[in-house]
């Protein structure tokens, strides 16, 4: 009998494991809804959620570039239930921007699932001001230095160092708006408030296709076939800035090994679904399916990237 019971209390971790997702997971989107990050993650809840039997909710913790949710996903319990969407925002440029003061650490503080999708970014004006090119942008700040506005996701978000980068190799100076998520810097820009915004194209592209604001650049290796037109950075003479962002979906630290295999495999699956892969195409998102390991990699990588960016552009960091 006592045998029995303990072959009993040592199958019971396995069958735990075996039931998992037995209750609401969590998925944390460190920035506003309405934004590319939210798309994805809305899409993901939706898509994986039926793939596991289980409901995901979206959890929007906006603030600091993202750092802020970021940091909840880092230090939540490591079961599963909680889960983050990662940017190479919250990893990579954040690690440039806030240094010591960021309160989790990229590259030890997270267990990677899998990356979802790689997005260009692109820099755009509000239709009623008279720059019509990247040149004229470049000129008008040189005139007056400081003087052109630009509005970002956040202080440390991945179009704050892109553009503080691009300020850096044009040699020109403008006034940074920081914002808690690129909706709200959207609205802001399309209403006349700031003159500029980068952001990712997805949740760009409806105000530039509906004409209230104006493409200037796509950060891509290539055009982007939603904006034809658009020459990229590299066209414009401009080949340091690289290419777009990526956002995937990471766990806490120390999640079981099956956990986040499960994880993995429903989403690639989701990510297989006709309706997630239309959406994300009309966004002007390329899906990028990996393996936590190649994730990982995909990580330290925008972590170094921007490490060295930081350096060029001169941002501060602690």
């Amino acid at each position: 009998m006592v045998l029995g019971l303990a072959g009993s209390a040592t199958l019971a971790p396995a069958l735990a494991r075996a039931e998992y997702p037995d209750k609401p997971i969590r998925l944390i989107v460190p920035f506003a809804p309405s934004g590319s990050t939210d798309l994805a993650a809305r899409l993901i809840a939706e898509f994986a959620g039926r793939a596991l039997g289980q409901s995901i909710i979206v959890d929007n913790r906006a603030g600091a570039g993202g750092s802020l949710g970021m940091e909840q996903v880092a230090k939540a319990r490591p079961d599963g239930y909680t889960l983050g969407m990662a940017t190479m925002s919250t990893h990579g440029s954040n690690v440039a921007a806030y240094g010591s003061r960021l309160k989790y650490d990229p590259l030890k503080d997270f267990a990677p699932i899998s990356n979802v999708a790689t997005v260009p970014s692109v820099l755009a004006v509000n239709v009623r001001t008279p720059y019509k090119s990247l040149a004229d942008f470049i000129a008008a700040a040189r005139k007056e230095p400081g003087k052109i506005t630009f509005a970002s996701p956040g202080t440390g978000s991945l179009g704050h160092a892109n553009v503080e980068y691009f300020s850096s190799l044009a040699k020109i100076e403008l006034l940074h708006v920081p914002y808690k998520g690129s909706g709200m810097a959207l609205n802001d820009a399309v209403a006349g408030q700031v003159e500029a915004i980068t952001d990712n194209l997805p949740s760009a592209l409806p105000h530039i296709q509906s004409g209230r604001l104006r493409a200037l650049v796509v950060l891509s290796d290539k055009r982007s076939p939603a904006l034809p037109d658009v020459p990229t950075y590299g066209e414009l003479g401009f080949p340091q800035m690289g290419n777009g962002g990526w956002f995937g979906v990471v766990a806490p630290a120390g999640t079981p090994a099956p956990v986040v295999q499960k994880l993995n495999q429903a989403i690639h699956q989701a990510m297989k679904q006709p309706d997630f892969v239309k959406k994300m195409n009309e966004a002007g998102a390329t899906l990028i399916p990996t393996t936590p390991a190649q994730f990982q990699t995909q990580i330290q990588q925008a972590v170094a990237r921007y490490l060295e960016v930081a350096k060029v552009a001169k941002m501060e960091a602690e």
